[in-house]
């Protein structure tokens, strides 16, 4: 053999072994670093394991206010007791496509039902709760019990949670050379230490995690504008990571992962390196603008005038939304035909008879469709025939009926493409278009599922509800009590 081969094969050789002593090292370090803990503290999930690469995955992120270890310098133990208080919650919701994120925000001081939950380590079970603050859920059972009170509030099944301590905000920020934050007028806050001049600064260190962690500085000094901050520093964030090509650089992405995974406690599912890269890549793509920051609609809560409450029904019309997998900035595009029901339908209710079967074309006007009133709202067959009436059906029947889950439309021999027609009108999806022999025509049976509204699974949303998205530069109003003048 030639030497310069020999040569060749040797250095080859040298670059694959420690390439793969490389990679191995990383691999078993990033490993190392990753703590975990259950993800339910008892109630289970009513759902299957996602696939991280291809399915709907909602991740509750939380930010600890432990005071041990590092962070012994923000407080005394006794200020954070058991497992320590959710600082900060918010639930990132990444869509089926990875086209959009909607991150909603949970305020520290909202009042909420908290399930029983069972502490994993010491198996004590603590009964359930009424109105109190939800930055207490994990406290006693640990992180799953958090878990467990959004799924409750939601009526959503998160897949994962993340849970990171001061520290990982100091470390990131330090790691990514600083995030770029605004604000109104210069500020002092000497309960978080945060000093900033008017206008735009590079926060890290230190200074990043008191921007967080202020509860004074920013609007009226409450929850809110805390929330609104911390929205604003996550999309200068994730607008730096973008520009600056992290996700796509190897080196780079290693430094962020091993001070990320060094502060990090994941759900079991969650608790490998592959797992968290994964949830990298589905990131990398997404674009800005449809990252929808949003805050959990609230107003003063009536036990107590310091502490909030769901705001109705706008609380009730976000959870809607976002259970039907709407595109928060952009309410009115296309979202997934929702699953059919467990056999909650009913048969066609009884209606008036005819003898006109409809052979296309047909001429609307002589078709004849019921409505039936199954929503359980009163009117509801009225707002329904209205509609209908106004698209050409004039021969319509309304009466009330047994309540069900899910809208169908029926319809009898030879009235398949009325009925299709119907379906199509008010939005109702084919697969809950079905053919009843035996009826005199179409009807409409209305369901629990369509209580409101003309069109079938069209999202009700409060105004404004998207704070910002993560495309957007917003400068956060200073308190005028911490306004520091001159």
């Amino acid at each position: 053999m030639p030497q310069w081969v020999k040569v060749t094969t040797a250095i080859v050789s040298i670059l694959v072994v420690g390439g793969l002593a490389f990679a191995g090292f990383w691999y078993f370090r990033l490993q190392s670093n990753i703590s975990r803990a259950p993800l339910s503290a008892g109630n289970g999930s009513t759902q299957s394991a996602v696939n991280d690469s291809t399915d709907r995955m909602q991740i509750l992120i939380l930010g600890s206010d432990t005071r041990d270890g590092k962070n012994s310098e923000y407080g005394t133990a006794a200020e954070s007791s058991g497992y320590g208080q959710s600082d900060v919650m918010m639930l990132m919701d990444i869509s089926a496509d990875n086209k959009r994120v909607n991150v909603i925000s949970f305020p520290r001081d909202l009042l909420v039902d908290i399930p029983e939950c069972k502490d994993p380590k010491t198996k004590q079970v603590f009964p359930a709760r009424s109105g109190v603050m939800i930055n207490e859920a994990m406290a006693q059972a640990g992180i799953g019990c958090a878990v467990d009170t959004v799924n409750k509030l939601t009526g959503l099944q998160v897949d994962h949670f993340m849970m990171a301590d001061f520290n990982a905000v100091k470390e990131l920020s330090n790691t990514v050379g600083g995030v770029d934050v605004c604000i109104s007028d210069a500020v002092y806050d000497p309960d978080s230490r945060l000093r900033l001049p008017k206008g735009t600064s590079a926060v890290e260190g230190e200074m990043a995690l008191a921007f967080l962690r202020t509860r004074h500085a920013f609007a009226d000094g409450g929850d809110l504008g805390r929330i609104k901050a911390q929205q604003g520093f996550l999309s200068s964030l994730t607008r730096k990571i973008k520009d600056d090509g992290t996700l796509s650089d190897p080196a780079k992405m290693l430094k962020i992962a091993d001070v990320v995974t060094q502060n990090l406690t994941v759900d079991d599912g969650l608790a490998s390196v592959p797992s968290l890269l994964t949830i990298g890549n589905r990131l990398k793509t997404i674009d800005i603008s449809k990252v929808a920051f949003v805050a959990v609609p609230t107003t003063t809560a009536v036990s107590d005038a310091n502490r909030l409450q769901v705001a109705e029904p706008a609380g009730s019309q976000l959870f809607s939304a976002l259970r039907k997998d709407v595109d928060l900035t952009d309410p009115t595009a296309p979202t997934p035909s929702p699953s059919p029901t467990d056999g909650t339908t009913a048969s066609p209710a009884p209606a008036p008879t005819t003898t006109a079967p409809a052979v296309p074309p047909y001429d609307k006007a002589a078709q004849p469709i019921s409505v039936a009133n199954g929503s359980g709202v009163a009117g509801r067959s009225q707002e329904i025939a209205q509609v209908l009436k106004a698209g050409g059906f004039t021969q319509l029947g309304q009466l009330e009926a047994q309540p069900v889950a899910q809208s169908v439309v029926y319809y009898g021999t030879q009235f398949a493409n009325v009925g299709a027609d119907v379906a199509a009108m008010l939005g109702i999806p084919a697969a809950q278009v079905l053919p009843a022999p035996a009826f005199p025509g179409v009807q409409v049976y209305l369901g629990e599922d369509f209580s409101k509204g003309t069109t079938y699974g069209a999202a009700t949303l409060p105004n404004d509800i998207v704070n910002q998205t993560a495309g957007d530069t917003v400068c956060q109003q200073a308190n005028p009590l911490l306004i520091v003048r001159g």
